[in-house]
């Protein structure tokens, strides 16, 4: 209904406007300013012949000029404490999750994949005394310090099932 009621507005004495706007005096454009050095250069023709004219002397040093190019020697920068990346890194097997083919099969030492650090946050949470954050170090290829901080920022979520007699009640 709406679009009906503004194309009734829209196309309402459209020829007239369309007349009004075309009948129109046409803006005059803003004047050009004069660009002294090219109306110059336009203006006399000796100095555009001289652009077009070709210098036999220059043409033929031109022809003579040989360019031999050599790329400088490679060097290898010293980075000081940048390391470049090893193409070998020392790899170990992670404990796989229940995705098989999904899982990462192998990771770099010092790091773990996702589903090894939910199974150690668990691990730790349920037990412990058992997993300490020392027994993880080791088990995971870890720095201490880096499980420490694992396992103070990072707590696993539980998941709790209230009883059907107090679902009415919450």
């Amino acid at each position: 209904m709406g679009g009906r009621l503004t194309r009734v507005f829209r196309t309402f004495n459209v020829e007239s406007r369309a007349r009004r706007e075309i009948s129109k005096e046409k803006p005059t454009p803003a004047p050009r300013h004069p660009t002294s050095r090219l109306d110059e250069l336009a203006d006399r023709p000796e100095i555009q012949e001289e652009i077009y004219r070709k210098d036999d002397r220059l043409l033929t040093l031109l022809k003579d000029v040989y360019v031999e190019s050599r790329d400088p020697p490679v060097r290898v920068k010293d980075g000081g404490g940048e390391h470049l990346p090893c193409k070998q890194e020392e790899k170990r097997l992670t404990k796989l999750g229940h995705l098989g083919d999904l899982d990462v099969k192998k990771v770099p030492k010092g790091k773990i994949s996702i589903v090894e650090a939910l199974t150690l946050l668990n691990n730790h949470k349920l037990h412990p005394q058992t997993w300490t954050a020392e027994k993880i170090a080791v088990e995971y290829s870890l720095e201490l310090k880096e499980v420490n901080s694992l396992l103070e920022f990072f707590i696993p979520f539980t998941v709790q099932e209230f009883p059907k007699e107090t679902r009415k009640a919450i």
